[in-house]
């Protein structure tokens, strides 16, 4: 049996920084009304110059190097956005064509919030499967480009950036192999999938906040418990816990309604915003930078968000 794991992770954002102090100049807010309701205090955004597979390009360059790979020992690439720049070609083709890429399977995933986790369990089961020997997973959102710069409910969440992860095959029957990315767990909510939009000419970010901040609240704490369950870890058990970096208000509930009382709970929203897919493997691969979350540790990764849609899988740290 093939089993997978993630073997290196890589992040990206770009070099300006939007503090809330800076927000207040372009609406009717400041810093205190931002911080109180959402936890947000700075966010990444990219120039006019810095295309969303730009960012991809990066992140995945970094988990490549951490991996000891060149781009020809992938044959996989998986982008989960929600802010591609054409219909054709999509991200994940520009991507490869970034890195010099020679004959990779190339797809766009768009399920926004949700859509890292998405696309991890894609690639699992594309390794596992045979269709694949090493993905390359990405999770890339420019949402400085959908926001509505004039409504302050929304354009103080969005931040740009990126992560990646490097999917591999594993040995399952090796002594002493750990599966290193659990079964998903995932699903929607079709009848409330206007609640998060992404939509018009130009394409606009709007949301039914209190309508989003019930949901998650109240309907995904057990859900993710279940994603622990599928993989055999009690949520005491877990090590860190990376949850789609939507809010504080809806992170902090969230985490401790799961029951993940020793886990690390990732706040990077606090510095990087509402990066939507990339917000998982920004969170996750800073984690790992700074030495927080040990090699081998048991991590829940639940993305949620747009079309009412969530994921989420146990995975094991590179």
């Amino acid at each position: 049996m093939t089993g997978t794991r993630i073997a290196a992770l890589g992040h990206y954002q770009p070099a300006k920084v939007l503090t809330n102090h800076d927000l207040a100049e372009l609406v009717d807010t400041d810093d205190a009304w931002i911080t109180s309701r959402v936890g947000i205090r700075t966010r990444h955004i990219g120039g006019p110059d810095e295309p969303v597979d730009e960012l991809a390009a990066h992140a995945a360059g970094k988990a490549l190097a951490a991996a000891g790979l060149t781009p020809d020992d992938i044959d996989l690439v998986l982008v989960a956005t929600s802010t591609a720049i054409d219909r054709s070609p999509n991200t994940a083709a520009r991507v490869a064509a970034r890195l010099g890429m020679t004959s990779p399977a190339t797809m766009d995933l768009n399920v926004v919030c949700a859509g890292f986790t998405h696309a991890l369990a894609t690639a699992d089961h594309a390794v596992r499967a045979g269709g694949s020997r090493r993905a390359l997973v990405i999770g890339a959102d420019k949402m400085s480009a959908v926001a509505d710069w004039t409504d302050r409910t929304t354009c103080v969440l969005v931040g740009d950036g990126a992560g990646a992860a490097i999917v591999e095959a594993v040995d399952d029957e090796e002594p002493g192999a750990v599966r290193g990315i659990g079964p998903v767990l995932w699903g929607s909510v079709p009848e409330m999938g206007h609640a998060v939009r992404i939509e018009g000419t130009p394409p606009r970010f709007a949301q039914e906040g209190q309508s989003v901040y019930r949901w998650a609240t109240q309907q995904l704490p057990a859900l993710a418990r279940q994603a622990c369950e599928r993989s055999g870890i009690g949520p005491e058990e877990l090590a860190g816990v990376v949850l789609h970096q939507a809010n504080l208000r809806i992170i902090e509930p969230l985490a401790a309604k799961i029951g993940a009382v020793n886990a690390i709970v990732a706040r990077d929203v606090v510095d990087s915003g509402n990066t939507s897919a990339a917000s998982i493997p920004l969170a996750l691969a800073k984690l790992v930078e700074r030495g927080e979350l040990a090699s081998g540790a048991p991590v829940l990764l639940f993305g949620f968000g747009g079309n009412l849609s969530y994921a989420g899988q146990v995975v094991r740290v590179p």
